[in-house]
């Protein structure tokens, strides 16, 4: 994939400006998710991501460094400040299969919990969608957690996403990791 322009846009309570990711953003990616992990913890809603922080999974290590290393990573910056983080690629992760069009495929989005609520996720999707675009391509898409109150899932659709395909990840002793694919048509 190839170099992106930084994009700008300014929101009521602050601006946020969607930046390449670059391999020193993986501490401060990997600060985004033991965010995410902590907070969904002490909601009670362990199944998405477990109740250890990704910093100290060398698994969740190793998949946002292959992630930032394979794809086109993004930043979003809220007045300044790494807030959230998403990655493009061509192809979904090995536990779904490729469609039979060309396609970009959203991985890793997440937010720090101090900037819940400031648009920093529905910008670097809007992003994600212009890129997306920009390339030629027309169909963008993305997974997630389907469980519990299916509040993530409702997100993307308020962000132009339409559901399309369940599944489900195997998950050692349990009856396994509900997802939900979504996909946008640009």
């Amino acid at each position: 994939m190839e170099n992106r322009e930084s994009t700008e846009r300014t929101e009521t309570n602050g601006k946020i400006r969607i930046r390449d990711g670059r391999v020193d953003d993986i501490p401060v990616v990997l600060g985004m998710f033991d965010s995410a992990v902590a907070w969904l913890v002490s909601q009670g809603r362990t199944r998405q991501w477990g109740t250890t922080p990704w910093s100290e999974n060398p698994k969740a290590v190793e998949m946002i460094t292959r992630y930032f290393a394979e794809g086109s990573p993004y930043i979003a910056e809220y007045d300044g400040v790494p807030a959230a983080t998403l990655t493009l690629t061509d192809a979904p992760g090995p536990y779904l299969a490729p469609v039979a069009e060309p396609e970009r495929y959203i991985h890793i989005l997440a937010s720090d919990r101090r900037f819940k609520g400031s648009g920093t996720g529905a910008a670097l999707l809007a992003h994600a969608a212009a890129e997306t675009s920009r390339a030629g391509i027309s169909l963008l898409r993305v997974d997630c957690y389907a469980g519990d109150d299916r509040k993530l899932v409702a997100f993307y659709e308020r962000n132009g996403f339409t559901p399309t395909e369940t599944f489900t990840v195997s998950v050692p002793g349990d009856d396994g990791w509900p997802g939900q694919v979504l996909a946008r048509r640009l």
